[in-house]
């Protein structure tokens, strides 16, 4: 059973992603962040996003839910919904095969990551992990796109 919360989020993410699939391509060309933040931005991005496809490996739910921004963390409010609904619809970030870091960009202004992945179907998807600043300056999850593309893994 799909609880409220978890099937607002399910479709406001969709909308989200119906968005951004025309969105990624053009941003990928034409908005990379700046050079300076992109370097310092995109090694934090990195670290932060690894050390969650770490967690989802070892079913770390509280692990994988603190680095979820404050804002994710309302909506699921547990690591076990947060761990659930990643299980059932962010397979490939859940159970990569494998998965390379590309250029980190701003995408309306946000600061966002894209990682290609090949999920646990060897069906390629980019990631798209939107990062959020806290007040403390450390960076957070704030979200996560699925886009399809044409690659398969070996």
């Amino acid at each position: 059973m799909v609880s409220a919360h978890i099937h607002a989020y399910i479709h406001h993410m969709s909308v989200f992603t119906d968005i951004l699939r025309g969105a990624v391509l053009a941003t990928f060309i034409v908005l990379p962040a700046q050079a300076g933040d992109r370097v310092k931005s995109s090694d934090s991005f990195e670290r932060i996003i690894e050390a969650q496809i770490a967690a989802f490996a070892r079913d770390d739910g509280m692990a994988a839910f603190r680095l979820a921004s404050p804002d994710i963390q309302r909506m699921f409010d547990s690591p076990e919904h947060f761990m659930r609904m990643v299980r059932s619809s962010f397979k490939p970030v859940y159970r990569p095969q494998s998965y390379r870091f590309e250029k980190s960009l701003l995408v309306d202004g946000q600061h966002a990551q894209p990682v290609s992945i090949i999920g646990p179907d060897g069906r390629g998807v980019i990631a798209l992990y939107r990062m959020q600043e806290q007040s403390d300056g450390s960076w957070r999850i704030a979200g996560v796109t699925l886009h399809p593309v044409n690659e398969r893994g070996i």
